[in-house]
């Protein structure tokens, strides 16, 4: 409670004039924690002034105005002010109970913003506000049962403590969504576009019934644009009602719709400094006359146009598309008003969170030039190459004006670099290979050079490798690239459900990249390999056949030349774009065996909806002998089913089989790859980043072939091989299941559950296939 007393020493103080004195000293009672300085500073009476009851109420409105006390008394001593102040009590802890949507540290700094934290003076107005702010933000997430309770406790030395006790409630579920003076479109139709839906058996997934006011005001927008893109430019939300049920567990929402009528594109116009030839920007007007007017139409031209200026510099340009309606004949105008603005130039470039890799690396990816015209789809074409190198989660652009200047703007450009490390500990286990065991340096970006380094050695049940490859991206200032390897593995096939052979190989290969465009580049290498087979006591016909013919120890010289095109939004889980490669290998003439094999893969990202994206993938191949060499090696063949071919199936088990020694079929492979998948990628809930994670419904097909099978039998009657077709869409197997790849510090996790759907006698299934670990 404010009080202003003065008290007398001697007497009673006249009025008036009489009550005047001369300050000769100021004494301060009552200071805790604040120090005299502060009052000092604040006080507006100092030594040797005349005051009188004016200035001493003034002096106590600015004391209290400082928000440090609860109680002043100013009096007199003789000629000495006495200033004798309480103070408001400390907060000295805040805890708070019972809070679950809202996290506590996120409370704790809301509080803090508003003035209420550990150390701060405390006010009990604040505190009451503070309560009802957070009761309106649980009724804003739908718990209309939410309490808050406050409750002060005091402590010694004039502080106090602090709990807040939150009753959260229940989140309220929607019950009915009702639009009311729907006529052209069905109610049902209409209630599709809201994300809030009544409580349905997905509901526990999606939580799309809990109700939220910023979600219904999302909602609106969407029923408001459905209609203004079909013509309906009158379109009004006459009302909103929402209301809940007695127990405050159950929302009602009722939306009162005037559609009005349907209007038709009538005349289009440009008007405005164009900047361009004024046909460049008529071939960008999507909006033509005698179309229902939309929207969406005419704000997507606007984009063009404003994104052609940007192309020519004109970075800040502003087009507005202006309707005016002609309601005798339910008609509408549209004018596209062009305002350029100053041509802008580009002074800086600059990166921020690459903490690791290189500017140079980056920089090396730009299409737009310092010094040079700013170029809205040179700013982007760098954005998503910087995005196809792997190395980040995230890249973002940003073009900001240069302060004082009316035409330079500042480029920046913003990573998030992904988790890696340089130096790993290789440990995984794949249901083909085993238990997988090495150590390896192996990084795409090697001490943020942009130069992809591996020297690895690793070992499964199944194959032992050691191998050496260094690339460079960069190797030309021209982005002509170089890389090559050294590789030495021995692999026991008979532990992989093929047919029981081992080989040995050693190589080495150089590989130069050329690019031709801004998503295409060539691929030109050669290398030597050598391969030393060895069948054991009990080989299959098929491999004995092919050793007694053309032996067991071979060197082969190949060529490779290969096209890849990628316009993929990212380089390690991308969301969006396609990318294809054609390729071939030829060991060429020279050669212990000559042989090659064409390879095509593709695969396409479309986004269907803010959550979710369709993925097309393909995967071709065809091998063949050629020269003195009587058919493709047995160890060049194509295998199908597992991860990267068709889940559901065993690694490796799909195809033609041959004839073993004691009279069972192993897979042996074939020389013709036909391979298909369709998935729809999907986040999972509960887990706030995704970047790292791919979550999908999948649809695999394919099968291997052979165009030369082996017939006949043995001398037991048995046949030479089985499962072995011609190229056909008929002998296809297809799989559908759900499947999850997770990015971690120790290389790609993968599962998936399958079913096959296509099983003929001889195919392995499996219907949960997982890998740790990056198999070989």
């Amino acid at each position: 409670m404010k009080r202003l007393l003065l008290p007398l020493v001697a007497g009673s103080m006249l009025a008036g004039q009489a009550s005047a004195f001369v300050v000769n000293d100021i004494r301060l009672d009552g200071l805790q924690r604040v120090s005299a300085g502060t009052v000092f500073n604040i006080l507006p009476i100092s030594i040797g002034d005349d005051i009188n009851s004016k200035s001493i109420a003034d002096s106590a409105k600015a004391l209290f105005r400082t928000g440090y006390f609860q109680d002043i008394q100013l009096g007199r001593d003789g000629d000495v002010l006495v200033v004798t102040m309480v103070e408001r009590p400390s907060i000295s802890k805040i805890e708070i109970e019972g809070n679950k949507a809202i996290k506590s540290e996120d409370l704790l700094n809301g509080l803090k913003q508003s003035g209420l934290a550990e150390g701060e003076i405390f006010q009990q107005a604040t505190l009451e506000a503070i309560r009802m702010e957070l009761e309106r933000q649980y009724v804003a997430q739908g718990r209309y049962g939410a309490r808050i309770e406050a409750e002060v406790k005091p402590l010694p030395r004039n502080r106090v403590a602090i709990t807040i006790k939150v009753r959260e409630g229940k989140v309220s579920t929607i019950k009915d969504v009702n639009i009311v003076g729907a006529h052209v479109f069905k109610s049902e139709e209409l209630a599709d576009l809201f994300e809030l839906k009544p409580s349905n058996w997905m509901s526990w997934y999606s939580n799309d019934d809990k109700y939220s006011r910023e979600k219904l005001s999302g909602d609106i927008e969407r029923l408001r644009s459905y209609y203004l893109d079909r013509g309906y430019i009158n379109f009004n939300i006459v009302s909103t009602q929402v209301s809940i049920t007695p127990d405050k567990e159950g929302v009602y929402i009722t939306l009162n719709i005037d559609e009005g009528e349907k209007y038709k594109v009538n005349e289009v116009k440009l008007a405005g400094d164009l900047a361009v030839d004024k046909k460049e920007v008529e071939a960008l007007l999507l909006v033509k006359p005698e179309q229902t007017f939309s929207r969406q139409i005419m704000t997507t031209t606007e984009d063009l146009i404003t994104r052609r200026l940007g192309n020519e510099g004109y970075t800040f340009a502003n087009v507005t598309g202006i309707p005016t309606p002609n309601h005798e004949n339910n008609t509408v105008d549209i004018t596209f008003f062009v305002d350029p603005g100053r041509r802008a130039y580009v002074r800086r470039i600059n990166f921020s969170g690459n903490l690791k890799t290189e500017d140079e690396v980056l920089r090396r990816e730009m299409r737009q030039m310092e010094g040079a015209s700013a170029n809205t789809a040179k700013i982007d074409q760098s954005k998503a190459r910087l995005g196809r190198l792997g190395y980040f989660k995230q890249v973002d652009v940003e073009t900001t004006p240069v302060p004082g200047s009316g035409d330079l703007v500042d480029v920046n450009y913003t990573v998030e670099e992904q988790p890696s490390g340089s130096i790993t500990a290789s440990l995984g286990f794949s249901q083909s290979d085993g238990l997988i065991l090495g150590g390896s340096i192996t990084q795409d970006n090697f001490l943020g050079s942009g130069n992809r380094v591996s020297l690895s050695a690793n070992s499964s049940r199944t194959r032992k490798l050691y191998s050496f490859s260094f690339n460079d991206p960069y190797f030309t200032v021209d982005g002509v690239s170089r890389g090559y390897s050294l590789y030495y593995s021995k692999t026991n096939y008979s532990d992989s459900d093929i047919t029981n052979y081992n080989v040995d190989t050693v190589g080495g290969d150089v590989t130069f990249g050329y690019p031709i465009s801004e998503i295409t580049s060539v691929r030109i290498g050669g290398g030597v390999e050598n391969n030393k087979l060895r069948i054991g006591s009990a080989p299959a016909l098929r491999v004995k056949e092919f050793t007694d013919r053309e032996g067991s120890d071979f060197t082969n010289f190949k060529a490779n030349i290969g096209l890849y095109q990628s316009t993929l939004n990212n380089g390690l889980l991308p969301t969006r774009g396609w990318s294809q490669s054609v390729s071939a290998d030829v060991a060429v003439p020279g050669s212990d065996l000559t042989f090659y094999k064409l390879n095509y893969r593709g695969q396409y990202f479309q986004p269907l909806s803010r959550t979710l994206t369709l993925r097309l993938a393909s995967r071709l191949g065809y091998g063949a002998a050629y020269g003195s060499t009587y058919d493709l090696p047995f160890f060049e063949n194509y295998y199908g089913g597992g991860f990267g071919s068709i889940r559901g199936y065993r690694d490796n088990s799909l195809g033609p089989r041959t004839l073993q020694s004691n009279g069972q079929y192993d897979p042996i492979g074939g020389d013709v790859l036909m391979e298909g998948t369709a998935e729809v990628l999907f986040p999972l809930p509960f887990i706030k980043d995704q970047r790292q994670l791919r979550t999908s419904v999948f649809f695999d097909a394919g099968n291997v072939f052979e165009t030369g099978c082996k017939s006949g039998k043995d001398s037991k009657g048995r046949d030479y091989s089985s499962g072995c077709t011609k190229p056909s869409l008929s002998d296809l197997r297809y799989s559908v299941g759900v499947g999850l790849t997770w990015i971690t510090p120790m290389g790609p996790l993968t599962f998936s559950l399958a079913r096959a759907l296509k099983e003929e006698d001889l195919d392995e299934t499996q219907v949960f296939q997982f890998s740790l670990g990056a198999p070989f």
